[in-house]
């Protein structure tokens, strides 16, 4: 089993930056940042294999969003940038036991899941 807690949501303006947090309870090799909004389905925002560093972004948060990892710490970041209002939602951290590829989007793919940080952005 792991447990993962997120951490780093807030309230911002528009413009504004956060960085989320995500701590896993022992190493764990493939993991991902979700997000869902009031009403809306959970879309994928991002996702890292810990081992090699190699990354996955959703479209609508490429160049804004920065997903990174500190293995020392077991902990997964997410850098938010240019923060906007449609960017508002619950964030959850995920975890998968095996590798994603090019599922990373897909739900089913993670074994593991926190309880979620909100991020909220005001116009």
């Amino acid at each position: 089993q792991v447990q993962l807690v997120e951490s780093g949501g807030g309230s911002v303006q528009a413009g504004g930056s956060l960085r989320l947090s995500c701590a896993a309870s022992r190493y764990i090799g493939y993991m991902g940042w979700f997000r869902q909004a009031p009403g809306k389905e959970r879309e994928g925002v991002a996702a890292i294999y810990t081992f090699s560093g190699s990354t996955y972004y959703a479209d609508s948060v490429k160049g804004r969003f920065t997903i990174s990892r500190d293995n020392a710490k077991n902990t997964v970041y997410l850098q938010m940038n240019s923060l906007r209002p449609e960017d508002t939602a619950m964030y959850y951290c995920a975890a998968a036991r095996r590798p994603f590829g090019g599922n990373w989007r897909r739900e089913y793919e993670y074994n593991y899941w926190g309880q979620g940080t909100q991020v909220t952005v005001s116009s």
